[in-house]
């Protein structure tokens, strides 16, 4: 069979499974092309790097958490379901950002606001996000309970910015590439354009894809400083 049959025939075969098969778990898996020496590693610091921040940060964030609470009148802990390594669902932690009432988009969104909710999931100019939350946001401290998620294994410090099932379908026959690595707390796609690149143009896919395809140490050390670089300006989420 020729080359590009047999691409179209996987693309096919990829495009038809779904997340939480055994099936796409299989497929996922053997798309993960990184060495045991670099997983291992990876791992080894995820463990002992997310183990020092919550030592280290659990006093500060019971203080900001009641601060939150106070601030958005809801949960000071956020969670939302997102598509994990190989499909698998996991519940993410986030500090409190938005109102406790954010999940009612129809009430706090206009016509071309929920439009870009829907394609985007982000919103420019959210109203939603509490004047507290915007300065979390901006230093990325909202992601900090998301050190919980690395400890146990369910993401790690560096990686493709974990999706819900809904965008995931933005990745077509290339889900399960995208699922064959942890996710991160930070990645390729935060440190470069970020809100910039959107699921609409398809530079966002391209930007995690490529973050899968070059994994290593010397790109996830490329996240880690402009992380740093973000989390003093430079850049604030949406």
């Amino acid at each position: 069979m020729p080359a590009n049959s047999i691409q179209a025939a996987c693309d096919s075969y990829a495009a038809n499974l779904m997340p939480g098969t055994p099936e796409f778990a299989e497929l996922s898996k053997s798309l993960d092309t990184r060495s045991m020496g670099y997983r291992f590693f990876k791992r080894t610091f995820d463990i002992v790097f997310s183990g020092v921040v919550i030592a280290v940060g659990v006093i500060p964030c019971t203080l900001l958490a009641v601060a939150i609470a106070l601030d958005t009148k809801g949960s000071p802990i956020y969670t939302q379901k997102r598509a994990g390594r190989f499909g698998r669902p996991f519940r993410i932690f986030k500090f409190r950002t938005m109102v406790a009432d954010a999940d009612d988009v129809e009430k706090h969104l206009s016509s071309e606001q929920l439009a870009e909710w829907r394609r985007e999931r982000k919103v420019t100019n959210d109203p939603r996000i509490t004047r507290l939350g915007r300065l979390l946001r901006k230093t990325s401290v909202d992601e900090l309970p998301q050190f919980i998620n690395v400890l146990i294994g369910q993401i790690s410090v560096v990686g493709p910015r974990p999706v819900s099932f809904d965008e995931l379908d933005h990745f077509g026959a290339d889900a399960a590439l995208l699922l064959s690595v942890p996710g991160g707390i930070t990645g390729l796609w935060q440190v470069t354009t970020r809100n910039n690149a959107t699921f609409e143009s398809g530079e966002r896919q391209e930007i995690e894809l490529d973050y899968v395809r070059e994994a290593s140490p010397r790109l996830d050390l490329r996240c880690i400083a402009g992380t740093l670089g973000a989390m003093f300006g430079r850049r604030s989420g949406r």
